[in-house]
């Protein structure tokens, strides 16, 4: 008689060696895939270093130096030229500057913006300065009157009355250092330009007798 009996004790552990080849294959993977652009764990490295952020090299900035000269705008302008394709516009720009102890100058600049119509302002008026003769009261020894194009301007000392000057007069006596004259405009112009112009030269007459 044949014996079917089955025999049912398996051999379990041949098999799970297997199984745990195949469960440790994707944790390997898992570990793996940062490596390939992921999400890294540990410390940052990116352009600025373990803190992140831009690293200055360059160490910290030196303190601009402060120019011997004040200056003040006294007036912009917009200038229309008229070429082939259209206008252009460019600006003009008048400065006064000065160290308010008897040097003064006045500049005008022309550039496509104002910034660097300023800065060619200043330089122009740098070229200009004259030094202005005053007495201990920082007023002027005598009177003066000047033309210049279409302005005329009459400086008067007058010590202890203080700046009696309106218009461009007034900021190029101040920048001068001139604290004690009065001045005025006989004229009906208010071109800025030729009225600090002609202050500019009566100041610089005004210790020339």
């Amino acid at each position: 008689m044949t014996d079917t009996t089955l025999d049912t004790n398996t051999d379990a552990p041949a098999v799970a060696p297997e199984a745990a080849v195949e469960t440790q294959a994707p944790a390997a993977e898992a570990q793996a895939a940062p490596a390939r652009g992921g999400f890294r764990s540990g410390p940052q490295r990116g352009r600025g270093g373990p803190g992140g952020g831009r690293r200055d090299s360059r160490g910290p900035r030196a303190p601009r130096e402060r120019s011997e000269f004040e200056q003040a705008t006294l007036e912009v302008r917009r200038v229309a030229r008229v070429m082939a394709g259209g206008r252009r516009f460019s600006f003009s720009v008048t400065v006064v500057i000065g160290d308010k102890k008897g040097r003064v100058g006045v500049g005008l600049g022309k550039g496509a913006d104002t910034a660097l119509a300023i800065d060619k302002a200043v330089r122009d008026a740098k070229k200009h300065l004259v030094t202005v003769k005053r007495t201990p009261e920082n007023s002027i020894a005598h009177d003066v009157s000047v033309k210049y194009s279409s302005s005329i301007v009459t400086i008067i000392p007058s010590p202890g009355r203080g700046v009696v000057a309106g218009s461009a007069m007034r900021t190029v006596l101040e920048h001068a250092g001139v604290t004690n004259v009065i001045a005025k405009i006989l004229t009906r112009t208010k071109n800025k330009l030729t009225i600090a112009r002609a202050t500019v030269a009566a100041l610089a007459m005004a210790g020339s007798r």
